[in-house]
């Protein structure tokens, strides 16, 4: 089985495709892409996500001497596109110890589809304002998943606002591949 959070969504489905030993694949407020999409048009699909707004590109060199851009949600957007539901200390470290997501994440093209033959669950972070709810019901949906949880309240960081709904999901994709 394989779990995926937010961008980890997409890395799941493309590397779990022609995978035998993977059985399962569990979506956790993520992006569930299909075959030829791109994060950053999805994204715009629904409205409500603050990320794109909220983030402070830093340019650094790769090793072939181009020029990369990581991303980071900057200090004033941190708490609300990400996690709302946490305290603002709790936030205020988080904050501090984010790590970048390669600006390449929004454009790079999605290659497989692993959830098109693996069976699948969701978990909808109803107040995500990172990945719009919306979005993640309508590609829960798409991807047949077998088993769909929403959390009523929780923003982008439910795993760590509520871990029991994300635990509940994991042995419940458990179970439904016995």
């Amino acid at each position: 089985m394989l779990a995926g959070h937010s961008y980890g969504g997409a890395v799941i489905t493309n590397a779990a495709t022609d995978n035998p030993n993977i059985k399962a694949l569990v979506y956790i407020a993520a992006f569930v892409p299909d075959k030829g999409e791109k994060l950053g048009e999805l994204i715009n699909k629904f409205p409500g996500s603050e990320i794109e707004a909220g983030l402070d590109p830093v340019p650094y060199t790769n090793p072939d001497g181009t020029t990369g851009t990581d991303l980071y949600l900057k200090a004033d957007k941190f708490r609300s596109a990400f996690a709302a539901d946490l305290p603002e200390r709790d936030t205020d470290i988080m904050f501090a110890a984010q790590r970048p997501f390669s600006a390449n994440s929004f454009t790079d093209v999605t290659t497989e589809a692993a959830w098109r033959s693996i069976p699948s669950w969701g978990l909808v972070a109803s107040e995500d304002k990172a990945i719009p709810a919306a979005l993640e019901r309508f590609e829960y949906q798409r991807a047949k998943a077998r088993g769909t949880m929403e959390v009523r309240g929780a923003s982008h960081s439910v795993m760590i606002s509520h871990p029991e709904a994300v635990e509940k999901l994991i042995q419940d994709a458990d179970r439904g591949t016995r």
